[in-house]
């Protein structure tokens, strides 16, 4: 091939050479070349991932080499070791790109069964070097398939057929809808299975199956990065969550609590032994809160808020706690009526000359229900709402009470007569199991 322009060619006659040939795989090995510097220069994708993209890539950028060569072989003289070789080369590989995409699927599954497979299927092809019972090249320069020579598509089937497996169980029960993306990357690869099975025959410098290959890449490599915009949202919001949570533990409510024991070591060493304990179970719980990223049992909750009552009843002797626990066998999110409990308690109560909480559970036809009342001096539900204020807690609770479960949380407050907050849970199949 002489890339030497010739004034006497004609533009057509330059179009139909060898030329067209290599620009038509141009925007496939731009493409992937694009891909390589990408995966290069992110920082954000896992180092074994971004490892397994650099080896596909690699690999993809060999099977493009490799389709070319092999057709430029058949369309010369005969070469039939160099175009043997070429051959087995392109039908060992192919399983092992598909095995990689695999393992970007599910890192942590161990696919030694898969590459036994493409063992099997290399070893099945380089018998063409010394016998016919896979493939050989006649005389003509032409392909020749033996008893054997369909190895390769059917361990690639396999792959496939566990592929698809593989993404519905991990990722289907999560619902997500980045799940399509392994289905149609697959549905992608089985396309150019089925255009080179019939029209493979046309002449083209690269196959469609290694076409759709690289699309692959670039379509696995987005999804990579969904799956960091999802783990990074995680984050945040764990990160928002410990935020939350520490805005239950106030401050106010340590200083007071560690003076309270301080004064109780100088009048009752007993009682001061008990409310350190209290304390300390409640510190505890709060932390333990931090690392729960689900639901925890509502009779949990309920302990961790007996225990703050009671620890704040050593300061106010006028509070009075109550229970009326009618339903709870339900799940909802942690720290969720402890801060109401304490919200009633710093709010309204504790001035009252007998100040009363009371904490009541119910079950209806749609809903576990929560009510926290007291009838401390009332506030205007309005602020609740405010970025700052002394109710940002119910606030907090609403938010967690409705994205984690689905559930509602409404205020009802009166100046001077006390507050009432109703949280409904919706009944799930899986809560009362």
């Amino acid at each position: 091939m002489s890339g030497n322009w010739d004034s006497s060619m004609g533009l057509k006659a330059f179009l139909t050479g060898n030329y067209v040939e290599t620009l038509g795989i141009l925007p496939v090995l731009t493409l992937l070349m694009l891909l390589a510097f990408i995966v290069h220069i992110d920082r954000y994708i896992r180092a074994d991932l971004k490892k397994t993209m650099r080896i596909i890539i690699l690999l993809l950028f060999s099977l493009i080499a490799q389709n070319y060569l092999e057709y430029r072989l058949a369309k010369g003289e005969v070469q039939w070791l160099v175009r043997t070789l070429t051959a087995i080369y392109g039908y060992a590989i192919r399983p092992v790109i598909l095995i990689l995409f695999l393992r970007v699927i599910a890192p942590q599954k161990r696919l030694g069964w898969a590459w036994a497979l493409a063992g099997v299927n290399a070893a099945v092809n380089v018998t063409a070097l010394f016998s016919r019972i896979c493939f050989w090249i006649d005389q003509g320069n032409h392909y020749q398939g033996g008893p054997l020579s369909m190895m390769c598509f059917y361990v690639s089937v396999i792959l496939m057929i566990y592929w698809f497996v593989l993404t519905i169980c991990v990722f289907a029960p999560h619902k997500r809808k980045e799940t399509w993306v392994p289905i149609l990357v697959l549905a992608l690869i089985v396309g150019g299975l089925v255009l080179d099975d019939n029209v493979g025959f046309l002449e083209q410098p690269i196959t469609y199956l290694t076409i759709s290959a690289v699309v692959s890449c670039v379509a696995y490599y987005i999804w990579l990065h969904l799956q960091f915009v999802r783990e990074h949202e995680q984050a945040f919001q764990a990160e928002q969550r410990i935020q939350i949570m520490m805005t239950q533990i106030q401050p106010h409510f340590l200083y007071n609590t560690i003076a309270t024991i301080r004064a109780l070591c100088r009048k009752d060493a007993e009682k001061a032994g008990e409310v350190t304990e209290k304390f300390g179970d409640y510190l505890r719980q709060n932390l333990d809160s931090l690392k729960i990223v689900g639901l925890i049992p509502f009779q949990k909750e309920l302990e961790h808020t007996r225990i703050y009552a009671e620890i704040e009843k050593v300061r106010f002797d006028n509070v009075r706690v109550e229970y009326d626990i009618q339903d709870d066998r339900f799940d909802l999110p942690p720290l969720t009526i402890q801060p109401l409990v304490e919200n009633a308690i710093r709010h309204g109560v504790r001035i009252r000359d007998e100040g009363v909480v009371r904490v009541s559970t119910r079950k209806t036809e749609a809903d576990h229900e929560i009510v926290v009342w007291d009838n401390g001096t009332g506030f205007d539900i309005s602020k609740i709402g405010a970025a700052e204020g002394t109710h940002i807690g119910i606030r907090n609770v609403r938010e967690r009470i409705e994205g984690m479960c689905g559930g509602t949380l409404q205020v009802e407050s009166i100046l001077g007569e006390g507050t009432t907050v109703t949280i409904t849970i919706p009944i799930q199949e899986k809560t009362e199991a």
